[in-house]
């Protein structure tokens, strides 16, 4: 299959964008990988998964920025250390304090700045909908009012300027056989919410990565501290 098309990437480091980076590797003659870091608790450990991927897919250009501005809000267990990350349950209802707000809003605001700058025409970001944590910028529906917004305010010729979300119809189990299917190195990627060198296996994210893996009938490369139910089908 030829590859067209010039391509920003937000890769955080997780499974998701991991995936979605090789969704995106098939149909981009280029790709650029975008991390932003925003003082999360486990940006260090993000970012080391990060260039890990970068070193296995090898991008044409990387970029690693910063928005502080998310840290300096707070408002998220992610990145207030006074808030406590909770115990996973895969049966709240509701908008978790793991929610950052508008997290993805500025990660896309800096995707389309250098997508501008790199004459690129798609980004691409790993956002799931149908089993994500709640998050309302992990909506389709925001995605496109986001890229509406984009068109009317960049200067990028040619193509419009479309914003990619090839995994947000996914649940986890799917998103696991895609990446396997398309052999994304799932043992170098980190979903935990906590730092370690290994994951908790407790948190929200880890019993949604878990429950997909177990659910796909494959392990997960990633070491755990212990795996929490999620791990059941």
């Amino acid at each position: 299959m030829e590859r067209k098309g010039r391509g920003v990437v937000l890769v955080s480091g997780g499974m998701d964008s991991a995936v979605t980076a090789a969704i995106a590797r098939q149909e981009c003659g280029f790709l650029g990988f975008l991390h932003v870091r925003y003082g999360g608790r486990t940006q260090n450990r993000e970012e080391g998964a990060f260039r890990a991927l970068c070193d296995h897919f090898r991008p044409d250009r990387i970029l690693v920025t910063d928005t502080p501005s998310l840290s300096a809000v707070g408002g998220s267990a992610l990145t207030d250390p006074t808030i406590g990350i909770p115990e996973g349950d895969l049966h709240r209802e509701g908008i978790p304090v793991t929610y950052v707000p508008f997290r993805n809003g500025h990660f896309l605001s800096v995707a389309v700045s250098w997508a501008e700058v790199l004459s690129c025409d798609r980004i691409y970001i790993g956002a799931v909908e149908e089993d994500s944590s709640g998050y309302p910028d992990c909506r389709r529906v925001f995605y496109d009012a986001f890229e509406a917004a984009a068109r009317l305010g960049t200067a990028i010729s040619g193509s419009p300027l479309s914003i990619v979300t090839p995994v947000i119809r996914m649940d986890k189990e799917e998103i696991v056989r895609t990446g396997l299917a398309l052999s994304v190195p799932f043992a170098l990627t980190w979903s935990c919410y906590r730092e370690g060198e290994k994951a908790c296996g407790h948190c929200d994210s880890c019993l949604l990565r878990l429950r997909g893996f177990s659910r796909a009938k494959v392990d997960d490369p990633v070491p755990y501290e212990s795996r929490g139910q999620g791990g059941e089908s």
